[in-house]
């Protein structure tokens, strides 16, 4: 069979680090290929050579059975290798068309751009994928969505045989991925291949024809999907079984340790009512802007509501401010940690003890004696790895930086933790351990509400169910006697 691509043998170091060790992969035309492994495996190293923004310290490419060496990404691209990174980088100010052609742009005689040419093959490369998109639109003006269209127009410009895509769909709605999807197929089908990096399983099922597993930067395996199970698939990432936890049913009597009615904010939701039980997991689904975060944010305080009420234990409480949430005992780990979960490059301990330094304080002073045991203590507790406990957060992994935000959650002592897309951008095994970590809190009798995009995610851990759709309540539903196809059915606008 002849490869359109082939990697040979392929290592790389980074100060005297080796993390490639003799990869090799095969991608044919016409193929989505999912690439999948944790965090450090070695999966963007590898994408990084392929595209030629690093040169391989040995091994071999050959793309349609020749050699070829990449000086940078510019040579690559030329040969038909074209890389859309998970961080788009647009040029802002400039048109769909002049981004799409950028380098290559068709010029008069006189040497000046040929705009009407311009626009016509941009309307040309947006007809072929069936998109609706104006050549003119200003890329500051675009969705993320949009903007990874216009990346995918310009790979198609430049006559790419292959396209990288690393986690495309992780700033997109549900709607916005699917557009992507249809796309994806229609580059199958043209013959354009597709390396496809994601953690999220459910789209390597649905859309790649092969798997390859990397491990600690080397090749676990290659196979064809049709012969693979996501049990299978996740034990050669981590190289063990992860078997999920058997939620126990909380008892429901009693008081809840939560009870929002009537909760509302102009222009965002509505007559939201709900409660929720010592150890029991409510989810809230949802599409993107039906109000799930809205919502989490002003039981917490950061955009208080403007209607409705808010009680803990029975008892009324005002929230104009994330203080009076935590004095009242409710907790928050927001959906975006690197902008609102820790501060970058302070260590694990003080981010992990921000908001809790009360506790310590004595006379003025704190106790740092009493401030590291409790650190160390959940350190141990959520498995939490780091070069030590003064290392910046940023410079851990995004499951390490996910595990310091629920453990400085928790250090304030909360009844009550709101969860806000715990799990996103974090790898298999990593979001397996945050899932045995919140099944954990609720067996203690923390009161959770989970806000997750993954339904799987919400299905598996939740008790009960919520749908919002366009900022109001839908629908409650027993996660074990429901589907994802009626999920999205009250999810959807009406």
């Amino acid at each position: 069979m002849g490869w359109l691509l082939e990697a040979r043998d392929i290592t790389k170091s980074f100060s005297g680090i080796r993390v490639l060790n003799g990869v090799s992969l095969t991608v044919q035309s016409g193929e989505v290929h999912a690439l999948v492994g944790e965090n450090g495996a070695g999966k963007s190293t590898l994408m990084k050579i392929l595209a030629g923004l690093h040169a391989p310290d040995s091994g071999a490419l050959l793309l349609d059975g020749q050699p070829v060496h990449f000086r940078n990404a510019h040579a690559a691209l030329k040969a038909g290798i074209a890389m859309i990174s998970q961080e788009l980088m647009p040029f802002p100010h400039l048109t769909v068309a002049e981004n799409v052609f950028m380098g290559q742009e068709p010029v008069s005689s006189f040497g000046w751009i040929n705009r009407p040419a311009l626009k016509r093959q941009t309307e040309e490369l947006l007809a072929q994928l069936g998109v609706s998109l104006s050549p003119a639109s200003r890329m500051r003006d675009l969705r993320v969505s949009e903007m990874q269209t216009v990346e995918i127009l310009k790979a198609l410009a430049h006559r790419a045989k292959l396209i990288i895509m690393d986690e495309p769909t992780s700033a997109l709605s549900d709607r916005e991925a699917e557009a992507l999807f249809r796309i994806l197929q229609d580059l199958r089908q043209r013959g354009t291949a597709v390396i496809y990096i994601s953690h999220k399983l459910e789209e390597v099922f649905r859309l790649a024809d092969r798997v390859t597993v990397l491990r600690d930067g080397g090749l676990v395996a290659t196979q064809d999907l049709a012969d693979t199970t996501p049990e299978m698939l996740i034990t050669l990432m981590v190289g063990r079984s992860l078997n999920p936890r058997s939620l126990p049913t909380p008892q429901r009597t009693g008081q809840p340790s939560l009870s929002v009615c009537g909760l509302g904010k102009t222009g965002r939701f509505e007559n939201v009512s709900f409660d929720v039980h010592p150890g029991e997991i409510l989810g809230i689904a949802g599409l993107m802007g039906a109000g799930r975060t809205d919502v989490l944010n002003a039981i917490y305080g950061l955009h208080p509501a403007d209607a409705g009420e808010i009680r803990v234990e029975d008892h009324p409480v005002t929230v104009a401010k994330p203080r009076d949430a935590l004095r009242a005992g409710i907790g928050l780990v927001s959906e975006d940690r690197k902008q609102f979960g820790f501060v970058p490059w302070l260590g694990v301990k003080q981010n992990m003890t921000l908001a809790s330094l009360r506790r310590w304080c004595h006379l003025g002073r704190i106790d740092h004696d009493a401030e590291n045991r409790a650190v160390e203590d959940q350190v141990q507790a959520f498995g939490i790895r780091s070069a030590g406990n003064d290392q910046p957060v940023v410079r851990l992994s995004g499951g390490n930086q996910q595990k310091v935000v629920l453990a400085r959650s928790l250090l304030a002592e909360p009844k009550i933790l709101l969860l806000d897309e715990p799990t996103r951008g974090i790898d298999i095994a990593a979001k397996a351990e945050v899932h045995e970590l919140i099944a954990r809190l609720a067996e203690t009798g923390k009161a959770i509400v989970l806000v997750s995009s993954e339904l799987p995610e919400l299905l598996s851990l939740s008790h009960r169910l919520l749908v919002l759709s366009e900022g109001r309540l839908t629908a409650e539903l027993d996660p074990q006697r429901t589907s994802q196809e009626e999920i999205l059915k009250f999810a959807m606008p009406r």
